[in-house]
Formats: structure tokens, sequence, C-alpha cells
């Protein structure tokens, strides 16, 4: 077929094409019938079968000949634009997106953002409520009144014998040391679009905040802080009513079990969802007993006293200390002794191709005056 030929089914094509067009808006003016205008329809469509098959056998044209491949490109364009571009064959859809990179996917790169996105990580308030101090020694040391002097009535000329004197003791806090370790590349730290050293520092900080928030709730002491809820000198109150639930009766015995000095200063701490269980608590009349103040600014108080949702906490279950409360600044001291110090050594994985970086941190912590504290158990 020569390219005389080819352009003569074209034109036909055309001319088909544009013959139904004609015949379609006649219908629509009420000049010929829906019957006829399939009729006619029928005989097009085979006729322009017929002339997409002879075309196509030219769908292949010769490197070079530019207008045979112009010529083959249109008679597919038509074909598409008749059928739909699903119509096509593979080969014929030869045409550029992004989604193949092959295509055109390469010269559209995406729009990279020098930000990460990170998950919220939750860890222990305690250092909000608790006192914190600084040393610059192994320990913190402080003298403690473990007995107190005694006094008596006595008659204006009575004997006078000696009274029970004081006692004391020695508190001591000793710090303890955490760390993080990481190997990366250096072509990874020189090629990486974010700042990755920036990154680890970040995330070594806190998740020394997740580990030492843990301890300072239930740590066991053993080259760990000690956390209040392990010291077998604090009090409180077990439930004796409701199994594995918070009751409000229950609340202000515990409450009332701290000494009225370390009450006005205390500060209730339980995890986020004993907020809740506390916050829909009814009366028998179906009344909420908790009406926290709507007041800007305010803040929300449970029996007067503020609280902290601490995520260390344990949450309502069965014999489980879901709730403390306690004046915090005198009953638990957190010591710092090394805030937190970072290393990069590029040394010790030199023969990988790695730098080390580490982090570790020194802090102690424990209960000083057991008495400021008061846990809640639930009932078994």
């Amino acid at each position: 077929m020569n390219e005389q030929e080819i352009k003569a089914l074209l034109e036909e094509q055309k001319q088909l094409i544009s013959g139904f067009q004609q015949q379609n808006e006649s219908l629509l003016k009420d000049r010929i019938s829906k019957t006829d205008l399939d009729a006619y329809g029928a005989n097009i469509r085979t006729r322009l079968d017929a002339i997409e098959a002879e075309l196509l056998k030219f769908k292949e044209p010769q490197r070079g000949d530019e207008n045979k491949d112009a010529l083959a490109h249109k008679v597919i364009f038509e074909k598409a634009l008749r059928k739909g571009f699903g119509a096509l064959a593979p080969e014929e859809q030869k045409v550029m997106t992004v989604s193949d990179l092959t295509t055109g996917g390469y010269l559209a790169p995406a729009d990279f953002t020098n930000e990460l996105l990170k998950t919220v990580v939750e860890y222990s308030p305690m250092r909000q409520v608790a006192r914190v101090v600084q040393t610059e020694n192994r320990s913190k040391q402080w003298p403690k009144k473990t007995q107190s002097a005694s006094a008596a009535w006595v008659s204006e000329i009575g004997s006078r014998t000696e009274t029970t004197n004081p006692k004391f003791g020695l508190e001591e806090i000793p710090t303890h040391e955490m760390y993080a370790l990481a190997k990366v590349s250096k072509q990874d730290i020189e090629d990486a679009k974010y700042d990755l050293l920036g990154f680890l520092r970040e995330e070594f900080t806190e998740q020394f905040g997740v580990l030492e928030g843990t301890s300072f709730v239930s740590g066991d002491a053993v080259g760990k802080p000690e956390g209040f809820l392990t010291n077998a000198s604090v009090g409180g109150f077990t439930g004796v009513t409701t199994s594995a639930k918070i009751v409000a009766d229950d609340l202000f015995q515990v409450l009332y079990a701290l000494k009225e000095a370390y009450a006005r200063n205390a500060t209730w701490v339980w995890k986020r969802s004993s907020t809740l269980a506390i916050a829909i608590l009814k009366e028998t009349t179906n009344q909420y007993i908790w009406q926290p103040g709507l007041q800007s600014g305010a803040p929300a108080l449970v029996l007067g006293r503020p609280y902290i949702e601490c995520p260390d906490m344990p949450a309502e279950a069965s014999s489980a200390k879901a709730v403390a409360i306690g004046d915090w600044k005198r009953g638990y001291i957190i010591v710092d002794r090394v805030a937190i110090e970072v290393l990069e050594d590029p040394y010790a994985s030199k023969s990988t191709g790695c730098i080390e970086i580490s982090a570790r941190k020194r802090v102690g912590g424990q209960v000083v005056l057991p008495e400021a504290i008061k846990i809640y158990t639930l009932k078994s």
C-alpha cells in the first residue's frame, strides 16, 4: 500500500464519519427514522472496520520515513477517539506517563520535604511534679530524721528524766546510667537530605525520657531508679467494693489517707484511660460525680486536687495500683548527674564504613518520704 492509497482510505474514513454525524443530526430533526439511521450506521461501521484493518497493516513504519510514521500515529489516534484508549493494543499505547519511570516518571521527581513525620511518643511526666536536683558526684545524700523527740508533763517540782531523743539516718540516691548506640554508614550521613545526626540526638533524648519515666513509676532500684509503686513503705488504700474498677468512695479514702500537710500540695497520678473512668462515674441520680471547671485557664481538679496523666501507670484491672496521690516535691526526688552526652566515634566501626553514634545519661530517683505518697489499689 502506497502513500496515496493510505491518504484515500483516510479521506474515505473521514467522509464516512462526517456522513454518520449528518444522518444523526437529521434524526434529531425528525427527517429520518431511527431504524433507517441504525441500518445506515451498521453499513458505515462495517466499512470503517475494513478501512481500519487496511490501515493497521501499516502501523509499523520504516525508521526514517517521517510521513509514514505520522500516518501510522494518526490511524492509532483516530482508533482511540472512536473506540476509546482501552481498545488499543499494548504496542499501540506508546504514551509518555509519569506512572512509568522509563516513559517520563524520571522527569517528574517528587517534591522532597526536609521534615520527618513522627508518631507521638508518650512518657511519664513525673519531672513536672517531683523534686529535681543536680549533683556532681555518683550519688546525692540527705540526713534524715528516723525518730522524733518526745515530751512529757511534769509537776512544779517533780523530777525530770530524759525523754526520747531524735534519731537520724542518711538518705542516699545513687545515679544510674542509660545508653543508646546506633551505627550509621558514612555515605548515609553524607548523602542524606535530612539531618540524620540531629534526628538521632532527638531520638535518643526522647527514648531516655521514656526509659527513666518508666523507672520513676515502677523501677526496681536495681541498676535503675526506684519507682514509687514498688517502694514497700508507701501505703495507701485497697478497694473493698467493685472489683477492678475505680470507685468514687475509694478516691475519698486514699485522699484522706494523706496527712493534711501533704494533701494541700497533692497531685493525682494515673493513666489517661483512668481519667475517662473517673469522668464517667455517676451518682444514683445518674448525675456525673466529677464536674470539671469550665472557666478558661482553670485546671481540672478531682476532689479539689490537680492530676497528671502518666502512661506508665497501670490501667484499671484486678489488684492494679491504678491511682497514686502525693506531695511529690517532698516525697520523691530525681537526681541528675549527667544530662545527655552524645559521642560520634568514626574509628570503632571504620572497617565497615560506619560511624557509631552513642549517647548516655546518668540519673537517679527514689522515694524519700513514703508518708507523703499514697497508692490506691483496685479491688481484686
